[in-house]
């Protein structure tokens, strides 16, 4: 079952394609992946590929970073966001990569 981010991923490849009158062919190829893949994608009934973000990016002159933010946020709210005690371990996870970056 595809998660919240790969829906709206998707339904952003089909804005973007739109807006850039791209076929889903076109897109498809760039992505490596069919034209029925692509479609079911689009249509939030297939999850989409971490590894697209870049392609996607620079396709359509979006963000690589923001992008990948976005997809990671949502990861983890979707995953985690029932957990009693999320917020406070996101903020462990803060503090050691804020602590392992400084060591660099």
């Amino acid at each position: 079952m595809p998660n919240k981010w790969s829906k709206s991923f998707g339904s952003m490849i089909s804005m973007l394609r739109a807006e850039n009158n791209l076929p889903l062919r076109k897109v498809a190829a760039e992505l490596d992946i069919d034209t029925s893949t692509l479609s079911k994608i689009e249509k939030g009934e297939r999850q989409a590929s971490l590894d697209m973000i870049p392609i996607v990016a620079k396709l359509f002159g979006k963000d690589f970073k923001e992008l990948q933010v976005q997809f990671l946020a949502d990861l983890l709210q979707e995953e985690f966001e029932k957990e009693e005690f999320f917020i406070e371990a996101l903020e462990q996870v803060v503090k050691k990569l804020k602590g392992k970056n400084a060591i660099r």
